[in-house]
């Protein structure tokens, strides 16, 4: 299908009106629109949050009978079934729109073409596929979790040149630079939760919340915790989020009912040989609507996501200096692979600049 240079200029406008509403639409999809008379942008709308009406019903509503003959531009599909909000796709028809351009098919079981196929059967021309993969990684997260019904998994780590997450001593704080943290808490500002390991919070105590850009939210913190070791002190056990500890079969009853009058939330999980089956978390963790997971972890936690093939993105942060030892922690540990045809290749790498480091974005 051939485009032309405005069906392009506008469909970028619907993405960018999508991203808008980053971290706030799920377990929604974030979608924009844009109507389209007479080769000027009459109306736009975007889904701003969960529960609030979506981007087509906004932009209808702004404009009302003079959406007849217009085209809309959208990332997604319309929808065809009634959940937070009524199905879209009749709206679209019923509003007189003579045409939708749309860059997907909506992956949802539930509508997978059927919004396309309703908007025909009234007459709507439809025409699906501009900047596709662009709209696929728009949301990726919402086509991992509608398809899987297990959380996009993001394993983000910060490490000197030569590797290194930590001096020789345990030293942490800090590897990279402000720039590079900044970016670290605009994640937590987007996706659903962000997990640990109970080491993590033995030697740094962090707070795992949203603080260094405009907060929209903070994520829910999850802690790897087999045994229950988390201190009843800990800084992630304050009010401002809601916290989840893994332990496994395993764990004092003392101890979690000590973490429970502090607030949290325990979820028992597998844990052969004192490690949480984190296949079986991904399952829980998708039972319970969260669906994307900011790994924060060391090179042990990291390194079991990736030996275990959860890992979706990857956030390398790369330092430009040198801690150096042989006993200095890295970013992943483990066994590691035999033979390097057994290493894990990146795919669709994207390098770009924070300050001083280098951050390195690519896909599983």
């Amino acid at each position: 299908m051939s485009w032309t240079k405005d069906d392009v200029v506008f469909m970028r406008k619907a993405h960018s009106l999508a991203k808008l509403a980053e971290g706030r639409t799920t377990p929604d999809p974030m979608v924009g629109a844009v109507l389209v008379k007479g080769g000027k942008i009459i109306s736009m709308g975007y889904h701003g949050e969960v529960a609030t009406p979506h981007a087509e019903a906004w932009a209808i509503q702004k404009i009302g009978k003079k959406a007849e003959g217009s085209t809309l531009y959208l990332n997604l599909e319309p929808c065809s079934h009634y959940g937070n909000n009524p199905p879209c796709a009749g709206l679209v028809a019923s509003s007189g729109i003579k045409e939708v351009v749309a860059s997907m098919k909506d992956p949802n079981p539930l509508v997978d073409g059927q919004g396309f196929k309703l908007l025909r059967k009234h007459g709507v021309k439809v025409r699906v596929g501009l900047l596709e993969k662009e709209a696929e990684r728009l949301n990726e997260v919402f086509v991992k979790y509608v398809t899987t019904k297990r959380p996009f998994v993001v394993m983000k780590t910060a490490m000197t040149i030569d590797g290194k997450i930590a001096t020789r001593t345990g030293v942490s704080r800090w590897v990279a630079g402000p720039e590079s943290l900044n970016f670290a808490h605009h994640l937590r500002n987007v996706y659903d939760a962000i997990l640990v390991g109970i080491n993590n919070v033995l030697i740094d105590d962090p707070r795992l919340t949203t603080r260094l850009v405009k907060k929209i939210k903070n994520p829910i913190r999850i802690v790897l915790d087999a045994y229950a070791r988390t201190p009843l002190n800990a800084a992630l056990l304050g009010k401002e989020a809601r916290t989840i500890i893994v332990v496994g079969p395993n764990a004092p009853n003392k101890r979690l009912e000590a973490l429970k009058a502090r607030g949290v939330e325990i979820l028992r999980i597998r844990a052969p040989k004192g490690l949480v089956d984190l296949g079986d978390l991904m399952i829980k963790l998708g039972e319970m609507k969260i669906t994307s997971l900011l790994v924060e972890g060391g090179g042990e936690v990291n390194a079991s996501f990736l030996e275990q093939n959860l890992v979706d993105k990857v956030h390398f942060i790369i330092a430009p200096k040198i801690f150096g030892g042989r006993d200095a922690k890295t970013g992943v540990e483990g066994l590691g692979v035999r033979v390097p045809s057994q290493a894990k290749w990146l795919k669709d790498v994207q390098i770009d600049n924070l300050g001083k480091d280098l951050l390195l974005t690519a896909y599983l």
